[in-house]
């Protein structure tokens, strides 16, 4: 079994032309919250391709994402949160890969 390098990737620009150059079939999301939510939401995005991983995290800042501007949507208690909604429709329209798969990753 070959080993998996991990590439942090530092730029939603870099990410998104390494995609387009590599052409993966998927893209796997991870929302993360904090508790209390209001305090923290963020997005990582992975995307496997063989013998390596590219990651990208991106981090709210006001009401969308710093890097990415995915919109952060406000509950009525005050919690900000993503939907998978944004982060997919956001992820199509950037990359445009045929066939692209856009799988969420929950952790508990």
């Amino acid at each position: 079994m070959s080993k998996q390098t991990n590439i942090r990737v530092k730029s939603w620009q870099e990410f998104k032309e390494k995609a387009l150059e590599k052409k993966p079939k998927s893209v796997v999301y991870v929302i993360a919250q904090s508790v209390p939510a209001r305090d923290h939401t963020g997005l990582k995005l992975i995307f496997p391709v063989e013998g390596a991983q590219y990651i990208f995290v991106d981090s709210a800042k006001g009401d969308k994402l710093r890097r990415t501007g995915i919109p952060v949507r406000t509950g009525k208690k005050g919690n900000r949160f993503l939907t998978d909604e944004d982060v997919k429709s956001f992820l199509r329209a950037e990359l445009q890969i045929n066939g692209l798969q856009i799988l969420s990753y929950w952790t508990a």
